[in-house]
């Protein structure tokens, strides 16, 4: 694992706050441990429907509608 960029980004962060590095690597494990552990907020899901019109085969007979489409003999 190689985390440089990391280092680097908290060598600024403890130079910019004057904070030592315990301090700063607390701080923002706290945060992002705190962000994990609430739920995100989601747009609501929509589903986009439509008019299909009149059924062509009858539904609520499954065997009647296997009947018409695969014929008498179907197994």
């Amino acid at each position: 694992m190689t985390i440089d960029d990391v280092a680097v980004r908290l060598e600024q962060l403890k130079r910019e706050r004057n904070a030592s590095l315990k301090e700063i690597v607390n701080e923002l494990l706290r945060r992002g441990l705190d962000s994990e552990a609430r739920p995100k907020a989601r747009k609501p899901f929509r589903l986009k429907t439509f008019d299909g019109g009149e059924l062509l085969i009858p539904i609520d007979n499954v065997a009647e509608a296997i009947s018409l489409i695969e014929g008498d003999n179907h197994k």
